[in-house]
């Protein structure tokens, strides 16, 4: 959260100095000051365009992210072609097995690549708030069940249910990328390696990124409704059932709002308010309800413990009103080095079947997967009295989601209450130290190597 900014900024004659944690960055000589920068302002809580310039040895520590990251995804991405893509092709049982098996190693390497990335360039960390009064709330034996404490009784980790939809505001690109890191934390069964999110259609080809993605079994749309309803249908319904079927995690990762709030998209949201007769959100947009209703209702028949995990986000920095793009981006949090102090992530959950209004599935097989020829699929044909009943259910909850927001602002936290809610602080870094390595898929290299020798020698 911005602090007060002094009436009378303190400022030599050449330099003003912004305070960054403990550091603080000397701005050039004779380089126009704004206002909003004194002695007490974070640099995290100033504009972008506002900030004091980086320092030569930022340039190189910028330089040293993008060789480390980029080359992290070329040995994934490089792993994937030469060790997994064999396997694939192979018309073997087991070589499938493998295939899928790497292909989940190669996802969690990611997971541990983006933690590490913040971990040497950017330092953060996860600050988890759970909901106990409103829509979605925890009970306390819940809570008791997924918080887990250390024998002083202090909250060290989190044991959350492993198969979920996650919906969150959107504010930032980087809001995936902290999504994400989260699902490395929240449950001992390395839920990173089985997040499943979906892209436009138009990245599947993007050399290196668009590749791995497509491994990954990302969702490609076209952000056309017409056509994108059989393949979300199709592709959900087959990675859901194989989640079941294996025993595996499963989390797919939905942003309800579609795009993130900013000056082009607020005016578009609130026009449509008034176009509906609708109240409009303050800090978020108004969600799209279809795609997200579609996704629950063809995945709760193939996963009958499947839950909503909703995220509340907020980025300390970023003013009430404010466009988070102007205080955070990826160049600015990983090449500039300016990172969120913390990032709060309050959590609500929801039993889909038994607690989300999606409607009537008599009918819906949990066995089988769409036909890709049919002209009609079962899971997207929702009667109109259905979406509205769901669509006025998750305008309700994101009005919640904003008038939390809203309350955040004038507590600089979640608590509003006297009793303070169940909280737990997770430093967003790897837990072990050999998963530096996994980061760069590097065992499976040196695992070749070191057979190769054996058998030469």
């Amino acid at each position: 959260m911005p602090v007060g900014v002094q009436e009378k900024p303190v400022m030599s004659r050449h330099y003003c100095i912004a305070a960054h944690g403990t550091r603080a960055l000397r701005v050039a000589p004779h380089r126009p000051l704004s206002p909003c920068m004194s002695t007490n302002t974070p640099v995290y809580a100033i504009p972008i365009s506002q900030r004091p310039r980086k320092p030569w040895s930022r340039t190189f520590k910028a330089f040293l992210f993008f060789v480390l990251f980029n080359a992290g995804c070329l040995m994934i991405n490089g792993s994937q072609f030469v060790f997994l893509l064999p396997l694939r092709i192979l018309p073997f049982r087991w070589s499938r097995r493998l295939y899928y098996a790497g292909i989940r190693y190669t996802k969690g390497a990611f997971g541990c690549l983006m933690i590490l990335m913040c971990q040497w360039f950017a330092p953060t960390k996860l600050l988890v708030t759970f909901e106990t009064e409103g829509m979605g709330a925890f009970t306390q034996d819940e809570i008791d069940r997924f918080i887990v404490k250390d024998s002083d009784g202090n909250n060290i980790g989190l044991n959350l249910p492993t198969k979920f939809v996650l919906i969150a505001n959107h504010q930032v690109y980087v809001d995936w990328w902290y999504a994400w890191c989260f699902t490395y934390f929240m449950s001992p069964q390395a839920v990173h390696r089985y997040v499943y999110i979906t892209l436009k259609k138009s990245l599947r080809w993007v050399p290196i990124v668009g590749w791995g993605m497509q491994f990954f079994n990302f969702i490609f749309l076209a952000r056309s409704w017409a056509s994108d309803r059989q393949q979300l249908a199709r592709d959900l319904a087959s990675l859901g059932r194989e989640a079941e079927r294996e025993g595996k995690p499963f989390c797919f990762i939905l942003y309800p709002e579609g795009t993130l709030v900013s000056k082009d998209t607020r005016p578009k949201s609130k026009k449509y308010a008034e176009k509906m007769g609708i109240s409009d959100m303050k800090h978020t947009l108004l969600p799209r309800s279809t795609g997200l209703h579609y996704s629950l209702r063809t995945l709760a028949p193939r996963v009958p413990d499947l839950r909503l995990l909703d995220m509340t986000v907020v980025y300390p920095g970023i003013p009430p009103m404010g466009y988070g793009q102007s205080y955070y981006t990826l160049r600015s949090i990983f090449l500039d080095g300016v990172a969120p102090p913390a990032i709060h992530m309050h959590l609500r959950m929801f039993d889909v079947r038994n607690g989300v209004p999606i409607g009537n599935l008599v009918g819906t097989s949990s066995a089988a997967t769409p036909d890709p020829k049919a002209k009609h699929i079962l899971e997207v044909d929702i009667p109109s009295d259905e979406k509205d009943v769901f669509d006025l259910w998750l305008r309700k909850l994101w009005q919640e989601k904003d008038d939390g927001i809203d309350k955040f602002f004038e507590n600089n936290s979640f608590n509003s209450g006297e009793k303070p809610l169940p909280s737990i602080e997770i430093p967003l870094k790897l837990r072990r130290k050999w998963e530096i390595l996994d980061a760069f898929c590097f065992f499976w290299p040196a695992s070749v190597a070191y057979l190769w020798g054996r058998l030469r020698g």
